[in-house]
């Protein structure tokens, strides 16, 4: 049987409205048929798997898209990075987390050191990635799978350095808190909130505008790149570097078990035969590495990454901490000014702990010229003479040179972020 033209142009013109209607469905269910914040009322079928994943997925992206500006401090041990973080922890309307990644080393590698291979340390790289993505969706119960001892009615008192989060050291987190409690010491609030509520801190998060994450377990910024390239998280990168002459002195100082055969060489001038110079040679290849990446520019990273020098914040903190906020396009709390001037010009005795962050910023930056010999420095400068270079540290060229602090060791450099 013939059809006629018309009947052609009809079943032409059904066809074509067949295929919009059905891109429209498509799109409809993908982006907005799961009603936030609840994705399981998507109903899954297994003949169409990529529109059920956008469907299960889309409440994720429409909340990170229009309202959340994610942070990772991306550094390394003894860098500056909790003094950093606590330029996010005072902000009013950002959830800042210390350190979470640290469960997750220490339940897959748990003798892992900074002496390791780059292969054991890059063990636990993919399990870190989904705890990040899942904590700047402040899905806070993904911890429980690292978390030891278990959870028990997601309540724990061993989330790590739990009081260096001020979220998670105040209401509605912590009920207990009376108004002489809003400014806690890290021990207090331990000891006056008591467990902590997965599920109150799940809520707190979801409640703030941002989510910052502080962490020393990435070794280099490609390694982030998935999440990166996410446009469901919108994760900008603080990459913080110092001198690893400094970095080295302030580990020598701090962890002194580890460092020992360090402390025998500054002290005796001798060096042993067996001493670990991955301890120094690892930070300044991830470094090198890092901060190459960063540098040269790729898509990938346009607009998502930030160069600061520990020694150029330290100097002039207001106003690296206003060029840091307005990199990330959050409007920079009155309470982060007043941390800032009660916080960087402090004394020996300010410091409690080998982590605080109270102390005078610019002299701490440098003290590491009269803590370490100028045979190590030398050592050091040799090994690690390609990032010294690449990041504007200038060489010593002798123990005066070293120990004169009117000569500048840092060069003026401008690392403009990539936008």
């Amino acid at each position: 049987m013939q059809c006629s033209w018309k009947a052609v142009l009809l079943l032409a013109l059904a066809s074509i409205a067949i295929q919009y209607t059905a891109i429209r469905t498509f799109t409809a269910k993908s982006f907005h048929s799961c009603p936030v914040p609840n994705p399981m009322n998507c109903s899954l079928s297994q003949e169409n798997e990529s529109a059920d994943r956008l469907c299960d997925e889309s409440p994720t992206f429409a909340y990170n898209l229009s309202r959340k500006t994610h942070v990772l401090i991306l550094a390394t041990t003894r860098s500056g990075s909790s003094f950093v973080g606590q330029l996010f922890n005072q902000h009013f309307d950002v959830f800042y987390l210390f350190e979470p990644l640290y469960h997750v080393q220490y339940t897959l590698i748990p003798k892992l050191t900074q002496s390791k291979s780059t292969t054991d340390r890059r063990v636990m790289l993919g399990a870190s990635r989904d705890l990040l993505r899942s904590l700047y969706d402040c899905d806070l119960y993904f911890l429980e799978n690292y978390i030891k001892p278990q959870p028990v009615n997601h309540t724990t008192d061993r989330l790590f350095r739990r009081g260096a989060s001020k979220a998670l050291c105040s209401p509605p987190v912590c009920e207990s808190l009376g108004p002489i409690d809003i400014h806690l010491e890290e021990g207090d609030c331990v000891k006056k909130c008591g467990t902590l509520n997965l599920t109150l801190a799940t809520e707190s998060c979801k409640e703030h505008g941002h989510v910052a994450i502080k962490t020393v377990r990435v070794p280099e910024v490609s390694d982030l790149r998935a999440l990166v390239e996410d446009p469901r998280l919108n994760l900008k990168v603080i990459q913080l570097v110092r001198d690893p002459r400094g970095i080295l002195a302030s580990r020598s100082e701090t962890f002194r078990d580890t460092y020992r055969l360090w402390r025998i060489w500054d002290g005796t001038g001798r060096k042993p035969y067996n001493l670990d110079v991955t301890q120094l040679t690892t930070v300044c290849e991830d470094f090198l590495n890092s901060v190459s990446t960063g540098l040269n520019r790729p898509p990938w990273l346009k607009g998502k990454y930030m160069l600061v020098r520990y020694e150029d914040l330290a100097r002039n903190p207001m106003k690296k901490t206003e060029e840091i906020y307005g990199f990330l396009g959050i409007p920079m709390d009155s309470n982060v000014e007043r941390w800032i001037q009660n916080n960087t010009r402090g004394d020996r005795s300010s410091a409690k702990h080998k982590y605080g962050t109270v102390r005078n910023s610019a002299a701490t930056a440098e003290k590491w010229r009269f803590r370490l010999s100028y045979e190590i420095v030398e050592f050091t400068q040799n090994a690690c003479q390609q990032v010294l270079a690449q990041l504007g540290y200038k060489m010593a060229g002798s123990e005066e040179e070293l120990k004169n602090l009117s000569i500048s060791l840092v060069e003026e450099r401008d690392f403009l972020p990539f936008s």
